[in-house]
C-alpha cells in the first residue's frame, strides 16, 4: 500500500495495518506468542530494533510509546506549549537510545497490559486524527510546529507506516520459529 497522502488514505491504511497486525497476533499459538524472538544469526537483520525487541510485548509497548510521542506533542503544541516531536535530550539521530529507555520502562509490563495500553492508545490517535481536516493533516506549513513536514505525516508514521513495522517483525519470528 501506497504511504496515505490523505485523511481518508491514512485512516484506511490505519485501520487495515491494524487489522492485520491483531489477525497475526490471533493466529500465533501459545508457544509462539511466549518465545522470545531470536534473529541472531541473520546477517541481514542490522537495526537495533532486530535486537532491542525479544518479544510480543517490547513491539506492543514499542508502538503504544510512539502513539504518546506523537499525542503528546500534538497536545502540548496546541496548547501553546511549543515542543519538539522526540522529547529533550533526544533528536533524530539519538532517538534509538530514546527506543532503549522506553524498552527498558516497560520490562515489567506484563503482556496483556500491554495489549491494553496499545489498544487504548489506537483509539487515542484515531481520536486526534477526526480532530484535524485533511488540509491540517497534509497541507505543509499549516502548523509552524510540524517544520517542513506534515501533521499527516507524524500520524502516518505513528500508526500505519508503524504497524507494517510489526507486522514484519512478528511474520520474520513466525517463520524463524515455523522452519
Amino acid at each position: 500500500m501506497a504511504r496515505p497522502k490523505s485523511k481518508s488514505d491514512l485512516i484506511e491504511a490505519a485501520s487495515k495495518n491494524y487489522e492485520k497486525l491483531w489477525n497475526v497476533i490471533d493466529s500465533m499459538t501459545e508457544q509462539e506468542l511466549n518465545r522470545n524472538f531470536d534473529f541472531s544469526d541473520d546477517l541481514k537483520k542490522k537495526e537495533a530494533h532486530w535486537k532491542r525487541d525479544k518479544n510480543l510485548r517490547d513491539v506492543l509497548i514499542h508502538l503504544y510509546e510512539w502513539h504518546q510521542l506523537l499525542l503528546n506533542w500534538v497536545q502540548a503544541n496546541l496548547n501553546g506549549n511549543p515542543s519538539h516531536f522526540l522529547p529533550e535530550p533526544y533528536n533524530w539521530k539519538t532517538y534509538g537510545e530514546m527506543n532503549v529507555e522506553l524498552w527498558n520502562k516497560h520490562q515489567n509490563t506484563e503482556i496483556e497490559k500491554a495489549k491494553e495500553m496499545f489498544q487504548k492508545s489506537h483509539k487515542d490517535v484515531f481520536v486526534l486524527i477526526q480532530h484535524f481536516s485533511n488540509d491540517q493533516l497534509f497541507t505543509k506549513q499549516i502548523f509552524n510546529w510540524t517544520g517542513t513536514t506534515t501533521l499527516g505525516s507524524y500520524c502516518v508514521s505513528a500508526t500505519s507506516s508503524h504497524y507494517e513495522w510489526a507486522i514484519k517483525k512478528l511474520r520474520a519470528h513466525l517463520n524463524k520459529i515455523q522452519k
